[in-house]
């Protein structure tokens, strides 16, 4: 969460300042994430006014800002907002646990803190009992024995119960009536149980029952799974098909019930804390756990030099955050990165705490799925905050002045070339404006026509390309032309934009310094070929990465998405006058494309329906020979 603002301050604020303060939906939605998780809506002074689940966060959140159809409890509810926070989870099932837990937590103004006051269920497994019982449980785990769960869906939870009892058979009646039986009930008579009330079945064999059970409801019995598809398909080859439809519904239970929970699990007192890095910023995200149960999370924006590796971040954050006296040090800290001195660190928070504290890297199981949540988390965190429009426009302006120029950047397009030693060549362009990044003027362009890995050549193709395009259809051209690379793709940029007579273009080429560390870049100014270095905390150049970067991952995802497809289709497919028709008879005869390219021009003749021109043009593509 972002550090709060007290309302008394705002109040104080100009009014350019107050209208920062204001949250920007757009910009924020622009980047958010369409996965299932939680979402936390905060106003002015920190405080949290609601906690909502989604199954797709984007269209959610985004139904809060509609223009038309909102009641008046949300209205006043948008009005209020000055900043959101999600937390991306891995299922739905880890969302409406998480949004309980805050919920019961933070009790937020805006939530019907009674519609669902009822505890999660439990699969509760008796062991006072000389044969144990199996329940349904909610509440506090005052009874002895083992507690499986908690499950978000009562319902599946009881069709598991009677899964549970159809194959392992263990009761589940009350105490009460299992002491006073005198005969089977209705359950043995219908294969559900084994009838231990009247010394049916021996306490070693209901035992081994009971293990059964445990195992299941540990997630250790994947061969009952194995076995049931065996017979569900059996059924079905028997057109038993109403014996299928059951047997898969049992699958589907059991997979329900087998499903580990990743908001509750394990036990203990413990904090995670996840750095994500990205365009020079850095988000740090901390879920508290208490009692085995994540209560909420935090995330922080720490400035930082571009050259700063995320340990560092971490070793400079654990001391501040956990040494001011106000936040509580649990008995275990993980962390996505393990800092070089936290032996040291461990060793403080011990002598602060008055007990023992560990740090971890290396989790399992439910600690794993937490550290998981957290990076998870801290990696949309950190994007949606970068593309805040606030955030943007003042890297704009920092980027006007180290630039010299007389207008404020409103649009950058980036530019980059990616290949593998010059095969399936393809151009990215990049567009970013006031909002961050225009996902939907994004561009590729499939590089043809050039000697393989001559960069330059590609360039100029692309950027002509691009450059004819936009200036025949009168769309808008940059302000800011940025080209990954050094002084020849720079004079490709200029060339190609003297020759379409395109003016008013501010061209600037971001070349890798000497040790091609993140913070040593070159800049170098079309115009006048000037070389700028900016310190490796500027702004201006966080925001140059964060586009190179952006260009750099999509040209790398188009080239080989390109030469995939290249190396997946068959070297005959590209023959001209070979269609499909042909092909079959080539492979028939050959027996592979291999066959067909160590084929002479005389074996070509041979197959039915290749003239002795056609098998020349097939053997002269097939090894290279030119027009």
């Amino acid at each position: 969460m972002n550090e709060s603002t007290p309302e008394s301050k705002s109040a104080l604020l100009p009014e350019a300042d107050k209208i920062k303060d204001s949250f920007d939906s757009e910009a924020f939605l622009k980047t958010l994430t369409s996965r299932c998780g939680v979402y936390q809506m905060y106003d002015g002074a920190g405080e949290l006014l609601y906690v909502g689940k989604a199954r797709n966060l984007k269209n959610r959140v985004s139904s809060y800002f509609r223009n038309s159809g909102l009641n008046a409890k949300t209205v006043a509810l948008v009005m209020r907002i000055r900043d959101i926070q999600v937390t991306v989870t891995s299922t739905e099932a880890d969302a409406l646990l998480l949004e309980h837990n805050l919920i019961k937590t933070h009790k937020p103004p805006y939530n019907i803190l009674l519609r669902d006051d009822k505890s999660y269920p439990y699969i509760f497994l008796s062991s006072e009992d000389r044969f144990p019982r199996l329940a349904v449980h909610r509440g506090r785990k005052r009874k002895k024995g083992r507690y499986f769960g908690p499950y978000p869906s009562a319902g599946a939870v009881r069709q598991s119960m009677h899964f549970l009892q159809k194959v392992f058979k263990v009761r589940q009646c009350e105490d009460s009536y299992f002491r006073n039986r005198s005969r089977p009930c209705l359950q043995h008579q219908i294969d559900r149980c084994t009838a231990p009330c009247v010394d049916l079945v021996s306490p070693e064999e209901y035992g081994e029952q009971v293990e059964k059970t445990e195992l299941f409801l540990l997630g250790k019995s994947r061969e009952l799974q194995v076995r049931l598809a065996d017979d569900m398909e059996q059924a079905a080859a028997e057109l038993a098909y109403e014996k299928a439809a059951v047997l898969r519904d049992q699958i589907q239970h059991l997979q329900q019930v087998q499903n580990t929970q990743g908001i509750e699990g394990g036990h203990g007192d413990l904090d995670v804390v996840a750095a994500a890095m990205e365009g020079g910023q850095c988000c740090l995200q901390v879920l508290f756990v208490r009692d085995a149960r994540v209560l909420g999370s935090k995330s922080f924006y720490p400035k930082l030099r571009l050259e700063s590796a995320e340990k560092e971040v971490l070793e400079a954050f654990l001391p501040q955050f956990y040494l001011n006296g106000e936040q509580r040090l649990p008995p275990e800290l993980i962390v996505s990165h393990v800092p070089d001195n936290a032996a040291t660190l461990a060793e403080v928070f011990t002598d602060k705490a008055g007990r023992k504290v560990v740090l971890r890297e290396r989790v399992r199981e439910a600690r794993a799925r937490w550290l998981q949540l957290a990076a998870q988390t801290a990696e949309t965190n950190l994007i949606a905050h970068l593309a805040g429009k606030q955030t943007t426009q003042e890297r704009l302006q920092v980027l006007q002045e180290a630039l010299e120029m007389e207008v404020h950047p409103q649009r950058i397009e980036c530019f980059d070339i990616s290949h593998s030693s010059g095969e399936a060549t393809v151009a990215s362009c990049v567009v970013f404006d006031g909002g961050g990044a225009r996902k939907s003027d994004y561009r590729r362009f499939n590089i043809e026509g050039i000697e393989g890995g001559d960069d330059y050549a590609a360039m100029h193709q692309a950027l002509t390309r691009r450059f004819r395009r936009l200036r025949d259809e009168g769309a808008s051209l940059p302000d800011i032309l940025l080209i990954d690379g050094g002084k020849g793709q720079v004079t490709q940029a200029l060339t190609v934009l003297k020759d379409l007579q395109v003016n008013g273009v501010e061209v600037v080429g971001v070349a890798k310094g000497t040790t091609r560390k993140a913070g040593f870049e070159t800049l170098i100014l079309g115009d006048s070929g000037r070389e700028l270095q900016l310190p490796g905390d500027n702004p201006a150049l966080h925001l140059i990465q964060q586009i190179r970067d952006e260009a750099h991952r999509f040209a790398i995802t188009g080239h080989r998405n390109r030469r995939d497809k290249q190396r997946k289709q068959s070297s005959l497919e590209s023959i001209a006058g070979v269609g499909a028709k042909r092909r079959r008879e080539l492979l028939r005869h050959f027996g592979s494309a291999a066959g067909v390219e160590n084929a002479s021009v005389e074996e070509l003749r041979k197959i039915s329906g290749i003239s002795a021109n056609m098998a020349q043009t097939i053997y002269d593509h097939l090894h290279g020979v030119a027009d």
